[in-house]
């Protein structure tokens, strides 16, 4: 089963200088239950196509159906934002109160959640991103690590079938990164929900079920992890370096060294170098 279906999304933006096109044509899958990653530079259409998922941009062209409801019905509108849950670059731009417990209820609060179920909803959702204890808390006294975790939380609490992470990583440093990462991971890992990572780091796609390249507001590329990010030719037409180990598999190969496989992730690249 797809819990998300896009077919033939375009989409431009008005601007100063007319209508700018950042959507051509996009047709993509999501399968129930995976972790794909969309990747590409930044003005590829990536967070543009994306925000179609939970209607925060309406379709202007072109087909979508979100956990089995189409996003052209307006009615649809509610619910498709309640199944798919999006958390976004900076974690400060989410946060709608000043302490943190409050802040994720305020999901549960606007989607009907009866207000008994509330403070339970808040703890787990707290308890599933490492933040039990932490519902008095204020936001800006967070790392920034800790804020983005705060806003997955504030996700979660809402019980979404689908969680968009849109850029999620790219202000943090490399520890809350980590700590990000493993959170996107469990909840595959898991089985609860289906995941979509957009991100211009290839490494941060090492582990997901699928990978997706787009370039110039359309998809140019689909297919496992192994298949697309150990092309150096296909990333460079989407303007991106492969990962690291798969560079030092090509640079050992230009000079004559054949490893067995080509590594995706620096595990790989040790084992193959002892070998």
């Amino acid at each position: 089963m797809n819990e998300i279906e896009a077919n033939e999304i375009s989409h431009a933006y008005e601007g100063a200088g007319g209508r700018k096109r950042s959507l051509r044509g996009v047709t993509l899958e999501v399968r129930e239950g995976e972790l794909l990653a969309v990747l590409g530079r930044n003005g590829c259409g990536k967070s543009t196509l994306v925000k179609h998922f939970n209607g925060l941009i309406p379709l202007q062209k072109g087909g979508l159906s979100v956990s089995g409801m189409d996003a052209q019905d307006p009615e649809n509108l509610q619910n498709i934002r309640r199944a798919c849950g999006m958390v976004f670059q900076n974690p400060d731009n989410q946060f709608v109160s000043s302490i943190v417990g409050e802040d994720i209820a305020f999901g549960p609060e606007n989607f009907g959640v009866p207000e008994t179920e509330i403070p339970k909803r808040v703890s787990s959702a707290l308890a599933a991103v490492g933040l039990a204890g932490f519902e008095a808390r204020a936001p800006q006294m967070l790392s920034g690590g800790q804020k983005q975790r705060a806003a997955v939380a504030g996700v979660l609490a809402v019980s979404p079938e689908i969680v968009v992470f849109d850029e999620a990583t790219a202000m943090l440093d490399p520890e809350g990164r980590r700590e990000v990462l493993d959170i996107i991971r469990r909840l595959r890992d898991e089985g609860k929900k289906t995941v979509v990572m957009i991100s211009h780091y290839v490494e941060e796609a090492v582990f997901a079920d699928r990978v997706a390249l787009m370039k110039d507001g359309a998809i140019s590329c689909v297919g496992t992890p192994r298949e697309v990010l150990t092309d150096p030719a296909l990333l460079a037409e989407a303007g991106l370096l492969p990962p690291f180990p798969v560079r030092v598999c090509c640079a050992l190969k230009e000079r004559g060294i054949e490893l067995l496989r080509c590594p995706l992730t620096m595990e790989e690249l040790a084992e193959e170098l002892c070998r």
